[in-house]
């Protein structure tokens, strides 16, 4: 377990006077079993209205409104939290679903069915195609496999490059280019995991290195990746632009169907047509404290145990 103080700052800097409208903010983790949170601050300038909802997916929003014009935006964000250990194993996938295909249990379907359900065109079948190649090789058809498999070769087969558009790129653009950010990545996984009749949810967050930890280089970035569910392990990390699975470097702050229902800001601006915006990130962690050991990475699950037999 690590006890971490993170501070996101993002400022917005405008050539000529703007007005703002809503800004929706999701930087407060929810509380799970694996991530306590400790304490919170969130300040903004200039001055807002601020209230919290929470959206369907359970996250923690933030909705700040401003009245007067600016020529800037600044927002800070601080969370302390405990970021407790990953077991060495998963929890075991249930033996109907080590296997694909695989149907998910009738009391799970219905609220599963809008994260299998695939979000975005496959002209000519592209993302379906190239998702078949990870039923081959060692472990076959084997689930855990499979995904291990299609999560390292989109980090091994593709080139990271930033893009300055707003929005994530469509699955079959990122196969036509062969590049893309990491929610770009997250995106293509997502689908490729829905082709082959899986649950899958995108997911925002950071990415802790904690060998930076103290270093004068940021040890933690905004990061994006997804959440695969498996019948007796649940969601289960897999982040493809790193090609790794269930690691501790993984901080989820929320969660959605589609990326653009999980982005840290989401705001508009109402100003003159040649308006130009300048925006500058910066996210600092530190660990307080002596961690406690934890695993590198998930290992692939154990065998479920056979109907009547003890764990």
């Amino acid at each position: 377990m690590r006890t971490l103080e993170i501070v996101h700052h993002t400022r917005y800097d405008y050539s000529a006077p703007v007005v703002l409208g809503e800004y929706r903010l999701m930087f407060r983790p929810r509380d799970s079993h694996d991530l306590r949170l400790l304490r919170t601050g969130l300040a903004i300038e200039p001055t807002a209205s601020v209230r919290w909802i929470h959206d369907p997916f359970g996250n923690s929003i933030a909705i700040a409104s401003f009245e007067h014009e600016t020529r800037s935006l600044e927002l800070t964000s601080t969370i302390r939290l405990e970021h407790f250990a990953l077991p060495l194993e998963l929890p075991p996938i249930e033996e109907y679903a080590r296997m694909l295909p695989f149907s998910y249990l009738a009391e799970e379907a219905p609220d599963l069915a809008r994260y299998v359900e695939r979000h975005y065109p496959d002209a000519n079948a592209m993302v379906s195609s190239w998702t078949k190649q990870f039923l081959e090789g060692e472990g076959g058809a084997e689930t855990f496999a499979a995904l291990t498999r299609m999560c390292k070769g989109i980090q091994e087969g593709l080139k990271y490059s930033l893009r300055f558009e707003p929005g994530t790129q469509p699955p079959a653009v990122t196969l036509e280019t062969g590049t893309g950010t990491c929610r770009d990545y997250a995106l293509l996984m997502m689908e490729g995991v829905r082709a082959l009749g899986l649950a899958a949810r995108f997911v925002t967050g950071y990415l802790y290195d904690p060998a930076l930890d103290g270093a004068d280089d940021c040890p933690a970035y905004p990061h994006a990746w997804i959440e695969v569910y498996l019948p007796g392990a649940g969601w289960v990390e897999f982040d493809p632009t790193n090609g790794i699975i269930g690691t501790e470097r993984l901080i989820r702050v929320g969660v959605g169907r589609d990326p653009d229902q999980a982005m840290p800001i989401k705001g508009s601006f109402t100003g003159a047509a040649d308006v130009v915006v300048t925006a500058t990130v910066d996210v600092q962690v530190r660990t307080l404290g002596k961690p406690q050991p934890a695993a590198a990475e998930a290992v692939p699950p154990a065998a479920a145990p056979a109907a009547g037999t003890g764990a």
